[in-house]
């Protein structure tokens, strides 16, 4: 297999996951979101035939993604951890990765699909958010350029990662443009609530609490 998922994951620890949305539901209710995040992305993952490995923030952790390879994520920032686990995947030999989060339930195996067929003509392809940053990157060959960026967290994570790779004229492609779960209004907005039972319960017991 020349092809490779990596996930970044937070260790799900209470209070350390999901902040702007806590503050909205509270830390253990987050958790609960967060961890259900989890489940659905494993689901996910399941249905791909790519190999993938699991990169979790602070130490690995056997609740979670035991039929893969687990590694910690190394870096000083974002674009630091992103770059390290894109040079070690293509250090072995992988020829397309793809990078995702762990906190988009929206996302399908069809979207990283259409990501890597993007790969075949591209060199970097991008999940574009609608918080103006990206949950999927994607690379045909180990570039730095995309990894250069002062701040993450912006609003302009995306916009100025394609105006990087533009002046040094690299080629890209954007798939669907997905929901990144940040707030409750990002949650309340998914199509993965409208769907999965223990998301819908997390919400109720909120509102329930408002009543």
């Amino acid at each position: 297999m020349d092809s490779l998922i990596i996930v970044f994951v937070k260790n799900p620890m209470l209070g350390a996951v999901k902040s702007r949305l806590a503050k909205t539901v509270g830390d253990k209710s987050a958790l609960s979101i967060y961890t259900e995040f989890l489940k659905i992305l494993e689901c996910t993952l399941n249905e791909c035939l790519e190999d993938v490995i699991i990169y979790f923030s602070e130490t690995i952790t056997n609740d979670y993604f035991n039929n893969y390879t687990k590694k910690v994520q190394v870096g000083n920032d974002l674009g630091e951890r992103m770059q390290s686990a894109f040079q070690d995947g293509f250090s072995q030999g992988y020829k397309k990765i793809v990078l995702i989060g762990s906190d988009i339930p929206d996302l399908q195996s069809n979207h990283i699909q259409s990501a890597f067929e993007s790969l075949t003509s591209t060199k970097v392809v991008f999940g574009p958010s609608h918080d103006g940053g990206y949950y999927l990157i994607g690379l045909s060959e180990f570039l730095t350029q995309p990894f250069e960026l002062h701040q993450w967290s912006t609003q302009d994570v995306l916009s100025n990662s394609l105006n990087e790779l533009e002046k040094v004229d690299i080629s890209y492609a954007l798939i669907e443009k997905l929901n990144d779960i940040d707030t409750f209004e990002d949650l309340l907005s998914s199509r993965a609530l409208k769907t999965n039972k223990n998301l819908h319960s997390e919400v109720k017991k909120y509102h329930d609490k408002r009543n």
